[in-house]
């Protein structure tokens, strides 16, 4: 915080060097001042932070035009009264003044709140106004204004609350709100005679909600909150606004092509300069001569939840066809992506989809995780027709099995070898049986098999077998995952379990040994199931351990400790003992049994050296491929989600196929769509769901805000005050928007109404 006064013996600091100390103090990272100015003007002005901190000025004794051009993040708070211009041009500030304003407060204000507890002097609120791409300026007053108060207020908000001015003839003085053309003004107490162009109405139950809402922090601002109960008895308010006008009558007067031609300057005014080429813009322009124009930019940006998924599931595709009831279709749409819908997207993927949508900003997100659960019956489509074309997949995982899932329904001869007696990966053989039900995963792995995937078990792979199916198949692709544990050279290391070795062992039903006490390294999601098995084996104390931060998700980890168990971080381990767990702080964590889980890498022998490789992971080029026809996904590129293998199988299958029919594997993967930026949506428009009252997942598209797609609400139809949009339905049911340059005149209101983001404003060319 600096602390600034500007009397030193005697000496006033001037204007101009008060600024300039307050410029170079937000310079170098100050944002919190305390003024004890003299009359200096323009205390508060345009300022702003390079990292966008917000800015806080607490002042006394303050000159003219304190909060002048005042930016957004900024706050002034006026310990006392004010001299004219407060919240002059404000453009986004908060300004408070605990206290008399002068002359002008609020003057031009164009955003943001300015706060006056106590008087406003003349012309307050005049030439206030409204930009539709922000938000409206307000100006509050505690008692009562000068007179020519707002005139020609075009916008905005103004509300002057009359305390203590009852026996005043007006609260808003004399001739207020003359040439006043928009915005509105709420006024409490009497007002004498209003001029003809302005109009008193009775509050309604929006006005109602905006006193009351904004009142209370208006209050506790000027410090008057015990003013509430007074103040908000709403028969003795009313609201102001602009009378409709008679057409103005024009008859008789000249053209104004006419007038310049021949009653004004000859050639024009700069005439010497540049020619005039005797065009009149109209008040509202059209066409090139707009400032603005709008785009329709249906479907080109991603929605978040897509933006986050790495096996590209387009969930808001998957909404709209629900929205428009084509519940097969929908449905189906997920396995063009996956093959485990419920499996992974219904049961075990921490659904990254629904962190980060929008619907969070309200209540809670869309059900995208449950409505995979929905497609765990549906039948895919048939696949195309034989492409005489075969691939082996060495590995029966996740990573594997997407891909011989999408490569099956391109028509390619697909046959998995799986070392195990059983395909499914760590679906099957590591997350718990209480995290996903057997029968669930049996259904999807038989749809796959169904599919025309040929399944070889019990088959292991080694260097001599590996250059076999090189041979026997057109493509081959490894997709073995990562099944070996990782270890560091710890004194001790040979006491310790590996995690996935436990979980496999657990998950076959072998029921391991389990004593009572227990130490797992790793907090992982993977350390957290270590931890669920080791307590279900009946251990009774067990400690989950970290060096850093742990990366399990919060009701993972709420889950071990509501078992009784104990998560420490940072912990860094330099043993193993008989007794335990010993950190480099010399701490001991005793134990009978320390289970590791951070991570695990893949088997690769069999692999020949002259495949690229990164540490213990294989290194593909862009399209997958590690070797002349063998590709490389999941695990054994890098760790990561199941969905990650998931993904990763799919973009490497479509690599494959267009390798196998002679096209560039890039053709098959367009650039991914930018994410729609937040600032674009306008989640105003949808209401809170209660958590009791929510869909289910089914019927859950009636709470998604369909972010970067065009949802058909019509709602810019509706609110374009130039009817400049139309609705236009293809032959093929879809549907698109445009908008008439010759009736358009760039205002925003489609921008600023669409829900989701789709219209955006853009500078429009210049005139020729």
């Amino acid at each position: 915080m600096l602390h600034l006064t500007t009397v030193h013996d005697h000496h006033r600091l001037s204007t101009q060097d008060l600024l300039l100390r307050i410029e170079e103090a937000v310079e170098r990272g100050e944002t919190e001042f305390v003024i004890e100015a003299s009359g200096q003007h323009d205390i508060g002005g345009p300022l702003w932070n390079r990292e966008g901190r917000p800015l806080r000025f607490t002042v006394t004794n303050p000159g003219q035009r304190v909060g002048g051009m005042c930016l957004p993040d900024t706050e002034v708070i006026v310990n006392g009264p004010a001299p004219a211009d407060v919240g002059w041009l404000n453009a986004g500030g908060r300004i408070v003044v605990r206290g008399d304003a002068g002359d002008t407060a609020g003057h031009c204000a164009a955003a943001g709140r300015i706060y006056i507890g106590g008087r406003a002097g003349t012309r307050s609120g005049s030439l206030m106004k409204h930009d539709p791409q922000y938000e409206a300026p307000e100006l509050w007053i505690l008692q009562s204004v000068g007179s020519f108060s707002f005139e020609f207020m075009g916008g905005g908000k103004a509300v002057v609350c009359g305390w203590d001015s009852q026996t005043l003839p007006s609260v808003l003085g004399e001739r207020p709100c003359v040439g006043m053309v928009g915005g509105v003004v709420y006024v409490r107490g009497p007002l004498g005679e209003l001029p003809p162009d302005v109009a008193a109405h009775p509050l309604d139950g929006d006005d109602i909600a905006f006193l009351d809402s904004g009142l209370e922090g208006f209050l506790e601002a000027v410090e008057r909150p015990r003013l509430r109960r007074e103040l908000t008895v709403w028969k003795h308010w009313r609201k102001l606004l602009p009378a409709p006008h008679a057409a103005d009558n024009h008859q008789g007067l000249p053209d104004m092509r006419d007038f310049r031609r021949n009653r004004w300057v000859t050639d024009g005014i700069f005439g010497d300069v540049c020619p005039d080429d005797f065009r009149v813009n109209a008040l509202l322009a059209h066409a090139a001569d707009r400032l603005r124009r709008p785009l329709w930019e249906n479907a080109r940006h991603a929605a978040p939840c897509e933006h986050a998924c790495p096996a590209d599931i387009p969930s808001q595709r998957r909404f709209n066809l629900l929205r428009e009831g084509r519940v097969e279709e929908a449905l189906r749409l997920v396995l063009d992506y996956s093959p485990f819908p419920a499996s992974v997207c219904g049961h075990v993927c921490p659904n990254l989809c629904e962190g980060v949508c929008s619907r969070n900003q309200l209540d809670a997100a869309v059900q995208i995780g449950a409505l995979g659960r929905l497609s765990a019956d549906i039948a895919p489509p048939p696949a195309a027709p034989a492409s005489g074309k075969s691939v082996g997949i060495i590995g029966g995982g996740v990573g594997g099995l997407s891909a011989a899932w999408q490569l099956a329904r391109l028509g390619h001869t697909v046959t998995v070898y799986e070392a195990d007696e059983e395909i499914g990966g760590k679906l099957r053989q590591v997350i718990p049986h209480a995290r996903l039900d057997a029968s669930v995963l049996h259904a999807e792995l038989q749809r796959i098999r169904d599919a025309g995937v040929h399944v070889r078990t019990g088959c292991r792979v080694d260097a001599a077998r590996f250059a076999a199916l090189r041979k026997e198949h057109d493509a081959l692709i490894i997709a073995t995952g990562g099944h070996r544990a990782r270890l560091f050279p710890w004194p001790g290391k040979e006491r310790l379990v590996a995690g996935i070795d436990f979980l496999k062992a657990v998950n076959r039903n072998e029921a391991p040994a389990v004593p009572e006490r227990v130490v797992v390294i790793g907090c992982g999601n993977a350390g957290m199931d270590v931890a669920a098995g080791a307590f279900a084996r009946g251990a009774r104390e067990v400690t989950c351990v970290d060096v850093q931060k742990p990366a399990a998700f919060p009701h993972e980890m709420a889950h071990i400790e509501a078992l009784g168990g104990r998560i420490v971080w940072p912990v860094r381990t330099r043993e193993i003992t008989e007794q335990g767990l010993v950190d480099e702080e010399g701490r001991l964590f005793p134990a009978d049994m320390v289970i590791i889980s951070v991570g695990e890498t893949p088997e690769l022998d069999f692999v020949p050296e002259t495949a690229p490789r990164f540490r213990d992971w294989l290194a593909p080029t862009a399209d997958g491929s590690v070797l002349d026809n063998v590709f490389a996904v999941g695990d054994v590129v890098r760790p990561g989600l199941l969905v990650d293998a998931i993904g990763s199988g799919r973009r490497v299958a479509l690599a494959v196929d267009a390798r196998l029919r002679g096209e560039a594997p890039e053709a098959v993967r367009p650039a991914p769509l930018p994410c729609i930026p937040a600032d674009r949506l306008h989640t105003a428009w949808f209401a809170p769901c209660p958590a009791d009252q929510r869909p289910e997942a089914a019927h859950d598209h009636q709470r998604c805000i369909s972010c970067g797609t065009c949802r058909d609400c019509r709602m810019c139809l509706t609110a374009c005050p130039q009817q400049a949009i139309a609705r236009k339905v293809a032959a093929d049911g879809s549907v698109s928007y445009d908008s008439d340059p010759a009736r358009c005149v760039g205002c925003g209101i489609c921008a600023g109404v669409c829900p989701c983001g789709i219209w955006r404003m853009e500078d429009n060319a210049p005139a020729a």
